[in-house]
């Protein structure tokens, strides 16, 4: 009988079980959903177990009882005739026959599901000393993530990729065609019943296909989503263009005014100075000074002379 695909195993640390001899064998198994899976379990001495008799169970979880999941003794077993064994394990687990001599009672269960996972015994009730293996099963979700089109525009196009009932949780990512991690809003996170759902938003703006890349590295397992984006160049290309004469026309404005309100401003302080001057000699306070005005482009500085009060002296800089 061929093997599985085991997609990870995780060797852990072997401990004494609380009798004199024994051993407990942990090993932690991670496989995907829908696949087969063999639970290891064998003696280190290759002896021959044909007329042994081997027990597993399942260890009760939450509410749950303990599963009974496959047994044997000497050639009997839930496949031929024992009965005992829990309704979901039914019809999916089986032994290896030609393997029983070499002291391996290891088991496969087909077609495994998220509540095939938890920790399973594999016990030698005979054998002396009685000898007990460990085994935890987790088995993985990796759905295939939904991806659509939030908003269009001409300019860009808000992406949005979905993974529902995901476990374990996986990592989500945008990319570009050529593989690149694309910025992205911060993910929405949600538990459901041990499951992720994830949602990840990306803002593009130039036509490629974009991916969107789920990656779950405990089981070895990447799926991807795809996208094609169109937006048009010549549509981009005026924007640009348009922007660019805008902040140059504003930058002239600028430029202009401040030219010209460099000089009304030093003419404006010269006049006073000599004002002041004027005044001093004169023997007098009164000042009497226009505002800056904007007439026919120009601008222009009125103040009062001291010499002549009843003379404008209007003062004119033409924009250069």
């Amino acid at each position: 009988m061929s093997s599985p695909h085991v997609l990870s195993v995780v060797f852990c640390l072997l401990t004494c079980s609380g009798l004199t001899h024994g051993l407990d064998h942990g090993v932690r198994m991670v496989v995907e959903d829908g696949s087969d899976v063999i639970l290891p379990c064998s003696l280190s001495n290759k002896q021959d177990i044909t007329a042994a008799a081997f027990h597993w169970k399942k260890e009760a979880q939450k509410d749950q009882r303990q599963k009974e999941v496959f047994f044997y003794d000497a050639a009997t077993h839930y496949n031929n005739g024992h009965d005992g064994q829990s309704e979901e394990f039914k019809g999916r687990v089986s032994h290896f026959e030609d393997q029983l001599n070499h002291g391996n009672a290891s088991i496969i269960i087909r077609n495994t599901k998220m509540a095939d996972s938890g920790n399973y015994i594999c016990v030698f009730p005979q054998l002396q000393p009685r000898q007990t293996f460990y085994i935890e099963l987790v088995v993985g979700a990796a759905p295939q993530p939904y991806i659509w089109t939030l908003h269009d525009t001409k300019y860009w196009s808000l992406l949005q990729c979905e993974v529902r009932l995901a476990f374990p949780k996986p990592e989500v990512e945008w990319q570009d065609g050529a593989g690149n991690k694309l910025p992205a809003e911060e993910p929405q996170v949600s538990k459901r019943g041990g499951s992720y759902d994830i949602t990840l938003k990306s803002t593009v703006n130039k036509t490629d296909l974009y991916h969107c890349v789920v990656e779950q590295e405990d089981i070895k397992h990447r799926v991807t989503s795809n996208v094609s984006v169109h937006i048009s160049e010549k549509v981009v290309e005026d924007s640009s263009t348009k922007v660019a004469i805008g902040w140059l026309a504003l930058v002239f404005v600028l430029g202009v005014f401040s030219d010209q309100a460099l000089l009304v401003l030093r003419n404006w302080i010269t006049k006073r100075h000599k004002n002041s001057r004027c005044r001093q000699e004169n023997g007098s306070d009164d000042e009497e000074t226009g505002p800056i005005q904007m007439k026919n482009g120009s601008v222009h500085l009125e103040m009062v002379s001291c010499e002549d009060p009843s003379v404008l002296l209007p003062q004119s800089t033409e924009a250069s």
